[in-house]
């Protein structure tokens, strides 16, 4: 019996994809609106989850969203996005968004995020899908990294568990 398929990272990710920041993107603080920027995130990690799997997706979790910096008008938004590892029918999926002054070229880190998506199948229930297999160094070291997030958020829904059946609330 053939061992369970797998999928290198290129194969699903998203390199710089671009958005062009306009008065609307703005908020009352005259930075872009980190909501659109998390939305933008999420439909672009739903990308990199289908690709991978083959199946309609859904988001089960955001964490670990660090806006680092603004990102202001007349910027342009560079998105990345790509698959850190998958266990079972789930995946996460990191994402880095840069802003670029469109005039000089300069770039910087503006948001870091960890998206997890779940595999469907046409009954809407979990299936299995593709080991990710890292193609280079920092893929592998997020493949590591991903595994410490995943059970940090199982040791933390456990916590959250055990406290709810203590609670008076």
């Amino acid at each position: 019996m053939p061992g369970k398929p797998s999928k290198p990272v290129s194969a699903s990710a998203i390199e710089k994809h671009v958005y062009k920041v306009f008065p609307n993107d703005m908020n009352s603080h005259n930075t872009v609106f980190g909501g659109m920027i998390m939305a933008k995130c999420d439909r672009l990690a739903l990308v990199v989850a289908e690709r991978h799997s083959a199946h309609v997706c859904v988001t089960a979790a955001v964490d670990s969203i660090h806006f680092r910096a603004p990102a202001k008008g007349n910027d342009t938004l560079l998105f990345s996005l790509s698959l850190n590892r998958s266990w079972g029918s789930s995946m996460e999926i990191g994402a880095r968004v840069e802003a670029e002054n469109s005039y000089t070229g300069d770039t910087r880190h503006i948001l870091s995020a960890f998206f997890t998506f779940v595999a469907l199948d046409e009954d809407d229930r979990p299936v299995d899908v593709p080991e990710v297999i890292p193609e280079t160094d920092d893929q592998q070291r997020r493949y590591k990294n991903a595994q410490i997030r995943r059970e940090g958020r199982l040791a933390t829904r456990k916590q959250l568990s055990t406290a709810a059946g203590q609670s008076s609330d």
